[in-house]
């Protein structure tokens, strides 16, 4: 329980008053009748472990392991030397005794993990990192009963699985709403750090919309997880699953203070595809991004630091199709406003493939709305490698100030680049290479204007104003980005 500041000094000033008489205690008495702020008591858990309790399971997995494999590939009559004189065995797991007359593979433990019931037909949710590569999975019910689960199957980039297994009348959790979700809220989750089964652990949720991978925004908590944990609920003071117990951030190995959960809703939406189709699936544009600087948002007459910059369009990509180019910066998807990088990955992973959608962007000072149809996601493509030019440099006296040397692109160049126009540094020294250009690389516009050949850059840079950064687009490779070049004084 707290203590406000004015209780103990309270009690010092009536030891005091004892002895020097009534009249004392009058500025006491004032004090006390002061307004205070509510104190209130730690939460109780007890009825959350009773209601939830029962939905969480222990998921234990196997996988085939044959026997050559398990005495690190010794033939038998080398392995019965080894026992024979009692010498211990080079890369035979502590504690383990080959058997050479044993059968070519074995099942052996290979994970635990934890996780929930999501119907009372008998689907389960979990991690997807708990149950990939595993031969078999066994799910433990808190009444001890064991079942053999099918993995109906999971989805990497998410962390989220589903298996099922052959049971009816299961106690299945409810579901909460993520958005009403509070920092500072109390949380709970129960899982088997360590195989210790049906262990509880309580925290508050720390942060919300936490970026640590492409296509979730975490659930950030102090709730205790440990290796083991993985896969089970992260639940609110409601009795209801508000998240997946997925990573936590250690140094050691162990617990460190801070873990991370998948967030109910994200995690749902993958659990739906994967029970009517058994996979994923996921929209994509064809684009690679980078964040925009606080630099670059002002060169660009942005306004402020948001969006998504595109540096780099694969070639014949929805994208490409809707006209999108290196250099844009993307603030809307659907109307939905990209504030950060990480936004845009979702938003359209989130989307259908097929579906026609409109992204803005935001284009030399201009913004702009293009109509993409989205896409499948797909493996990534090996990056190009843009042919080295034959033109010869040119250096004119103010592309010389910047540390320039750039020449003209030819136009198989071009074709290979899939650009309109731009000039290639042939050299970067002083002011630009401080920016990080280099020799190879393709400017496409100076100062918010398009270079189309030799002629227009020497034109922008001649316009452009010496005293402030000069923002250059250029490209490397497939992708493009921008430098910001800071001319000496």
């Amino acid at each position: 329980m707290k203590f406000n500041t004015w209780t103990a000094a309270g009690v010092l000033a009536v030891a005091g008053a004892v002895g020097a008489g009534a009249a004392s205690l009058a500025p006491l008495q004032a004090q006390a009748q002061a307004p205070v702020a509510s104190v209130r008591g730690l939460p109780d858990f007890t009825d959350l472990v009773e209601q939830v309790g029962p939905s969480v399971v222990n998921i234990r997995t196997l996988e085939k392991v044959s026997a050559r494999n398990m005495s690190g590939g010794m033939d038998e009559d080398m392995l019965e030397f080894f026992k024979r004189f009692g010498l211990p065995i080079p890369n035979m797991p502590k504690g383990q005794r080959p058997n050479p007359r044993q059968q070519p593979e074995e099942e052996q433990p290979r994970g635990l993990g934890s996780g929930f019931i999501l119907s009372s037909d008998g689907y389960v949710m979990t991690n997807a990192h708990v149950v990939e590569g595993a031969d078999e999975v066994m799910v433990t019910l808190t009444d001890q009963r064991e079942f053999k689960a099918k993995i109906i199957g999971y989805d990497k980039r998410s962390d989220v699985a589903v298996v099922k297994i052959d049971a009816t009348g299961l106690p299945a959790v409810k579901i909460g709403d993520v958005s009403r979700l509070r920092v500072g809220e109390w949380v709970m989750a129960i899982g088997s750090p360590f195989g210790l089964e049906n262990t509880v652990t309580a925290g508050i949720v720390s942060a919300k919309q936490r970026d640590t991978g492409d296509y979730l925004p975490f659930i950030q908590t102090d709730v205790a997880i440990n290796p083991g944990n993985s896969g089970g609920p992260l639940i609110n003071m409601r009795g209801e699953v508000v998240g997946i117990n997925s990573q936590i951030y250690s140094r050691s190995g162990g617990f460190m203070g801070i873990s991370f959960s998948i967030p109910i809703d994200e995690a749902i939406r993958v659990s739906d595809q994967l029970r009517a189709t058994g996979r994923v699936t996921r929209g994509r544009i064809g684009v690679q991004i980078g964040s925009v600087t606080k630099d670059v948002a002002e060169s660009l007459g942005l306004g402020k630091q948001q969006g998504a910059l595109v540096t780099g369009v694969e070639k014949d990509a929805p994208a490409d199709k809707a006209g999108v180019e290196a250099g844009d910066i993307i603030t809307k998807f659907d109307g939905k406003p990209v504030d950060k990088i990480s936004d845009l990955p979702r938003m359209v992973g989130n989307t259908k493939p097929g579906t026609r959608s409109t992204v803005t962007v935001f284009r030399r000072g201009q913004t702009r709305d293009l109509t993409v149809t989205v896409g499948e996601i797909e493996a990534d493509k090996t990056e190009a490698k843009a042919s080295a030019a034959d033109a010869t440099p040119k250096s004119s006296p103010a592309a010389q100030k910047l540390g320039l040397s750039v020449s003209e692109l030819t136009d198989a160049q071009r074709r290979e680049l899939k650009v309109k126009g731009g000039v290639r540094v042939e050299a970067a020294s002083d002011a630009a290479a401080r920016a990080g250009l280099r020799q190879g690389d393709v400017i496409l516009s100076v100062d918010n204007t398009e270079v189309s050949g030799l002629k227009q850059f020497e034109a922008a840079l001649a316009k452009a104003d010496k005293s402030k950064p000069i923002n250059v687009l250029y490209r490397r490779g497939d992708w493009a980005q921008y430098a910001l070049i800071r001319p000496s004084r």
